[in-house]
């Protein structure tokens, strides 16, 4: 038997191809309603197939969590294999996923451990591969689990939408507020610092957007993080390659010679702020 494997879902942006890739990794894909009926996410829903039916203005999409069973059924298959179990699902802040599967792990005697870290999308999928390298140095999955709870507010997001129409769909904005932004043609920027996705400030052009979301996580990385020269920073989009790899550029010239993840953003969060959004992340990289 090996020692511990690592589960996360789809919210993390692994995809199940990269998991095996990795080697002990694996992932829940993440469930979706459209019109009553159930997808999930690189089983039978692609990212362009999610974005082609979001368009759609007769198609409601909602998001859930996976199914008890489900993630039963999956631990206990990973348990006849490996000692233990670290799962590392989004943000509690995000989603009910984690207490939930929290509440399922007390029946495990201690070989499963939840991560509450509150992250979503590439900060997710960053503390998988921290977690990955805690267990091949031999660290047991509480340990896993205290480092990666301890180091959870070591990241932040910051996101500008393509367009006001998904968030005031899905109620974060009153139809005045977002029909005036739609005039005045307001670009909000959002963030998600651990819990839950509030806004941070507004712009009026993608240009003085990203230079907002430049601003921030400079200042995170200086003030909150102790220097850019720990941390990763990474570029999450919503079916906006072209203008991410444009992004990355403007990115370097801020912040030159660094690496630069770029990602699709999560359905889950994709379902709230609709296709044309575009993020930019910082997250302190620790030494394991």
């Amino acid at each position: 038997m090996g020692n511990v494997a690592i589960l996360t879902d789809s919210n993390s942006g692994i995809t199940l191809e990269e998991a095996k890739e990795l080697a002990d990794v694996y992932v829940m894909p993440m469930p979706f309603y459209i019109n009553s009926e159930l997808y999930f996410e690189e089983i039978d829903l692609s990212q362009d197939e999610f974005y082609e039916k979001l368009r759609s203005a007769d198609t409601k999409i909602t998001t859930s969590m996976p199914a008890v069973g489900d993630l039963m059924d999956k631990l206990d298959d990973l348990l006849e294999s490996y000692d233990e179990v670290v799962y590392i699902p989004m943000s509690s802040g995000l989603s009910s996923s984690c207490q939930t599967a929290k509440a399922l792990a007390d029946d495990y005697d201690g070989k499963v451990e939840v991560v509450d870290n509150h992250r979503i999308s590439v900060t997710q999928k960053l503390s998988v591969y921290d977690a990955l390298a805690l267990a091949k140095k031999g660290k047991n999955a509480a340990e896993i689990r205290k480092f990666l709870e301890d180091t959870a507010k070591d990241s932040s997001i910051y996101i500008t939408v393509g367009t006001l129409e998904y968030l005031k769909k899905g109620g974060r904005l009153t139809p005045a507020v977002a029909a005036i932004g739609g005039l005045l043609r307001v670009k909000p920027v959002l963030q998600i610092q651990g819990e839950k996705l509030d806004t941070y400030g507004i712009a009026r052009t993608m240009r003085q957007a990203k230079q907002k979301m430049m601003d921030a996580i400079d200042d995170d990385m200086k003030n909150r993080f102790g220097g850019s020269d720990n941390c990763v920073i990474s570029i999450a989009h919503t079916q906006e390659f072209e203008e991410a790899l444009n992004f990355r550029d403007e990115l370097l010239e801020r912040f030159p010679g660094r690496e630069i993840i770029i990602d699709p953003l999560s359905l889950s969060v994709s379902c709230h702020i609709g296709p044309g959004s575009l993020a930019v992340t910082a997250t302190v990289r620790h030494d394991i």
